[in-house]
């Protein structure tokens, strides 16, 4: 399956879908667990952005406007019922620009919108290194200080020719993303940082509240910028929380 959308689980009695957006150079996989997680009122759908994984040679897109462009048509057609939008890091980012978007057509707006390590657009510093620009090298080195990618991978250059390519493309999105003001969200927003997070920013965390007229919480869990893998239980149970009560006020 090589759809830029797809179920994680098929559960067609669901409550509400939940879009599950990745970090810059992830996929579909990194959600893989989420699935049998999740409680059965909660239907998780990954995002498979071009490059990677079963994507891998489709050329990646290295845009916010690309990003949105290909993910606003496929998206549309299963917002059929109550959804949800859960990005990580770069998916954060994708994920508010997205709500935005469907909000400014009149496309519908997610009950939720949970941005998770990832500081916020208009708190983003527009001078911050371009690593998307570095050689390959010198790349490798700061996927290597960032402890995502394990040492067997970084250390084996055939696998990183194929690699790179998408990790530079997502961060091209990030790092050439300009925030040039939007329209408040009429959606509530929950902000997850991780509490030994250096990467994200957590003293702009509480701004996201800046960005919705819906109401916004703030949630620390334990762990470094990767905590929605190594504090996953907390991550999904906290998830799971928060769509049921908006289910609950909503009178589903």
């Amino acid at each position: 399956m090589r759809a830029l959308v797809r179920p994680l689980v098929d559960r067609p009695q669901a409550d509400t879908r939940l879009f599950c957006f990745p970090y810059a150079g992830g996929g579909i996989s990194a959600f893989r667990e989420w699935g049998a997680a999740l409680p059965d009122d909660i239907e998780p759908w990954g995002i498979q952005l071009p490059g990677r994984e079963d994507r891998l040679g489709t050329p990646p897109l290295d845009r916010m406007g690309d990003v949105l462009n290909a993910l606003v048509p496929a998206l549309i057609p299963y917002l059929d019922r109550p959804f949800a939008f859960f990005g990580h890091s770069m998916g954060g980012l994708v994920a508010w620009n997205l709500t935005c978007s469907l909000q400014r057509m009149e496309a519908g707006s997610p009950t939720r919108l949970f941005v998770s390590g990832c500081a916020p657009p208009q708190a983003r510093d527009a001078s911050a290194p371009q690593y998307h620009e570095s050689p390959d090298d010198e790349l490798i080195e700061k996927l290597r200080s960032w402890q995502a990618t394990p040492e067997a991978v970084l250390a084996d250059p055939e696998l990183m020719a194929l690699l790179l390519p998408a990790i530079r493309a997502d961060l091209a999105v990030i790092e050439t993303y300009r925030y040039t003001g939007a329209p408040l969200l009429n959606c509530p927003v929950s902000a997850f940082g991780g509490t030994e997070d250096e990467a994200a920013g957590n003293a702009a965390l509480p701004r996201w509240g800046e960005l919705t007229t819906g109401g916004f919480d703030l949630r620390m869990f334990r762990g470094d910028h990767f905590f929605l893998h190594s504090a996953r239980p907390a991550v999904l149970a906290e998830i799971a929380g928060l769509l049921s009560a908006t289910a609950q006020r909503s009178g589903r």
